[in-house]
């Protein structure tokens, strides 16, 4: 396996990039051809059982052995989430060898994800750069490329990741500033920033980060609840005159929700209770038919704002129905069109999910069937989302943020 064939392997993932209309030409583009992921992730891990199986078992892939290097650079530059560290574990000199149990505690996001925020960022030479979660150093890499590593501030909440991407990028010849600590207080020691990158997920902007905002500066952050379903992307702004504005942008996929963050899911469990009760003409189930249509997935505006105004919902994907639960009570719906342009709608539990949808559907069509909201960052730490005006708005608080815990350490 040689460097042609990386050369090869980069050049190939980024045509995927630009194929998919995530990335443009330019400089993010010229630094995503340039940097070898090999280098900065020499180890990774590949799964080895189901999803369901438990417990996990994973194999840790090295660059050094020329026997994974085939399937290596298949994941490198293969576009998918790359795993890079299991249960906190040191990066720097672990062995190569098969872990069962225990979880994935750090990965480089789904490139495709990566590049559109980057490119959003508008990166230029000479631009300081805030980059919060480390990981395995790629957007650390590209903001280096671009702006010059002097500039560049990354910082991760794990000292063995900010250790390991230290070492990794100054073999690509960067030294950017590589700190470790709480993400949402920021590095107020090379405050302010033109460019603030957050790759993890937060259910509301961090005042620090705002506060570490240089006049013309842009924040990117992606904004979740306690169900990873339908995320936002906040775009945070200050004007040359220090003004803060904002919005919120429903977006298809974001980063994972920061460390102790926890979210909701369908568990296997669940999703066999569902199956098994839809087989079942059981008094616990209800069944019926409705000529009111939900709006598509692609209006993500909608599911949005079902999330914030009916929260605890989580979507199953992967099915051609649209399977919703909400695990907390163990509610959940099963809905599908039929030949009639009807929709056959078979459900459970306390809560009316389907009335739910239509109910919020009404006032998201009133508003004028928005995706992108007004976000309002007021002095008091208040942040308020909403969209329309007077009797057609629709709108919510996003929780307050909590306050900052250690201050980041080089």
């Amino acid at each position: 396996m040689s460097a042609d064939h990386a050369a090869s392997a980069r050049a190939a993932m980024v045509a995927r990039l630009e194929a998919a209309g995530v990335l443009g030409p330019g400089p993010v583009r010229e630094a995503l051809l340039a940097l070898p992921r090999e280098v900065l992730m020499p180890q990774a891990y590949v799964r080895r059982s189901t999803l369901d199986e438990r417990p996990p078992r994973w194999d840790l892939l090295d660059w050094s052995e020329p026997g994974d290097r085939t399937e290596l650079l298949a994941v490198l530059y293969g576009g998918e989430s790359v795993l890079i560290q299991h249960d906190g574990e040191p990066l720097v000199g672990r062995q190569a060898r098969a872990r069962s149990g225990g979880a994935i505690t750090s990965m480089s996001t789904v490139m495709g994800l990566t590049a559109s925020v980057l490119e959003e960022l508008d990166l230029r030479a000479g631009r300081r750069v805030l980059d919060v979660g480390t990981g395995a150093g790629v957007t650390a890499a590209v903001a280096c490329h671009v702006c010059g590593d002097t500039t560049v501030v990354t910082l991760d909440r794990d000292q063995n990741v900010a250790v390991a991407a230290q070492a990794r990028l100054g073999a690509l010849g960067f030294r950017p500033a590589v700190v470790s600590g709480n993400g949402e207080c920021g590095w107020p020691h090379g405050a302010p920033y033109d460019r603030i990158f957050v790759s993890i997920a937060l259910p509301s902007v961090p005042e620090a980060l705002v506060d570490q905002l240089a006049p013309g500066g842009v924040l990117l952050l992606h904004i979740t609840t306690e169900s990873p379903s339908w995320p936002a992307l906040a775009a945070v702004s200050r004007g040359p005159d220090g003004r803060i504005s904002s919005h919120l942008r429903a977006v298809e996929f974001a980063h994972r929700a920061a460390h102790g963050r926890q979210q909701i899911f369908l568990s296997p469990e669940f999703r066999e209770r569902i199956a098994a009760r839809l087989a079942d003409d059981g008094a616990e189930t209800r069944r019926f038919r409705s000529s009111e249509v939900p709006p598509p997935e692609e209006a993500r505006g909608f599911w949005l704002a079902l999330d914030a105004l009916h929260p605890g919902l989580v979507q199953h994907r992967g099915v051609d129905d649209l399977v919703i639960g909400a695990p907390g009570c163990g509610s959940w719906m099963v809905a599908r069109p039929d030949d009639a342009g009807e929709w056959v709608v078979t459900a459970a539990g306390p809560r009316n999910i389907w009335t739910e949808i239509h109910q919020t559907a009404l006032r998201w069509r009133a508003a004028g069937e928005p995706g992108t909201y007004r976000l309002d960052l007021q002095p008091d730490g208040t942040q308020r989302v909403s969209a329309g005006h007077g009797e057609c708005a629709v709108s919510w608080q996003l929780p307050a943020p909590r306050d900052g815990a250690a201050q980041a350490t080089p």
